[in-house]
């Protein structure tokens, strides 16, 4: 009953507030962050540490407060996305090649768009199904709450993209195969399982990094798409694509995870206070033996897809 209130009562009602007023209320909730209640302020100083090792404590600081003024910036753009017209958001989110995915189109390729939460990916995530001509698709887990997770799932599929669970997704992607489909994936969450992700340098840190992407790829014979997403000017995005793949089944295990991983950190290094570092993204230990289990990874990836 209280999710319900909120959302009718407090949240949807500011939504139809034009953009430069719900800055100013996160403007003065930015205040809040810096000076009365740093949010997750550990767990982010910690991450930009061991991230960036060589910045002073000094330069961790500026850091942390440019991220929390860029955080409560996608507050109020992720408010605003639940009554964001089309119109609005085609002003706002602007891909710089979309020729690269019409030429998939023409060839009747599918494609698996990968990248991070590095900047605003809700609007992509809005808008995705208009910007190319593909369906568009997205991987997602089901929020805690079933009230919020209806509601941010219908927000988000009001243009036309269709949100499926990880679980089921080849149930889903494989039904209509005439269909061709862009697959919206977001691969830098921390894996559920350390002894089934892949284990790279990220960060200057020894990482878990999901490897569902590029199963879909060599499972589905996807073409592989890593997306930027760059901050233009406050509200305003620009979204460039590059191909890692046509191909994906003549590559060598991690090939793809290594390529659009790296991607994302290059991104990530130019504008560092543009990804989500409050969230616990080293929480998994590295495996003991982490060569023998590179080793069987390797062996069961060629044994099923080679």
């Amino acid at each position: 009953m209280g999710a319900k209130i909120g959302y009718y009562i407090f949240i949807l009602p500011l939504s139809y507030l034009p953009l430069p007023v719900l800055y100013a209320l996160t403007d003065f909730f930015f205040l809040i962050l810096i000076a009365v209640f740093p949010y997750r302020k550990k767990v982010i100083l910690g991450n930009i540490e061991r991230s960036f090792p060589e910045l002073s404590a000094k330069e961790r600081k500026k850091l942390l407060r440019q991220f929390y003024r860029h955080f409560t910036d996608l507050l109020a753009e992720g408010v605003k996305n639940l009554t964001i017209s089309e119109k609005e958001l085609r002003r706002r989110f602007v891909v710089k090649n979309p020729e690269v995915m019409q030429e998939f189109f023409d060839e009747k390729r599918n494609v698996l768009l990968v990248s991070g939460h590095f900047n605003n990916w809700e609007w992509l995530i809005t808008s995705q199904n208009f910007l190319f001509p593909h369906q568009a698709y997205g991987i997602g887990m089901p929020l805690s709450s079933q009230f919020w997770h209806k509601k941010v799932t219908s927000r988000r599929e009001r243009f036309g993209m269709r949100v499926i669970h990880a679980k089921n997704y080849r149930e889903k992607l494989t039904a209509n195969p005439d269909e061709l489909k862009a697959v919206l994936v977001l691969s830098d969450q921390s894996p559920g399982n350390s002894l089934k992700s892949y284990w790279m340098e990220f960060l200057n840190q020894p990482t878990a990094v999901l490897f569902g992407a590029e199963m879909m790829a060599n499972e589905l014979d996807y073409s592989v798409v890593f997306f930027a997403t760059r901050k233009v000017k406050r509200g305003h995005y620009e979204m460039e694509l590059e191909v890692l793949t046509t191909n994906p089944r003549s590559l060598n295990w991690g090939e793809i995870t290594e390529a659009h991983t790296l991607a994302l950190e290059k991104e990530i290094r130019n504008n560092p206070a543009q990804w989500l570092w409050s969230h616990r993204r080293w929480k998994r230990e590295i495996p003991e033996d982490l060569e023998k289990l590179k080793t069987e990874q390797n062996e069961k990836f060629n044994a099923r897809y080679r």
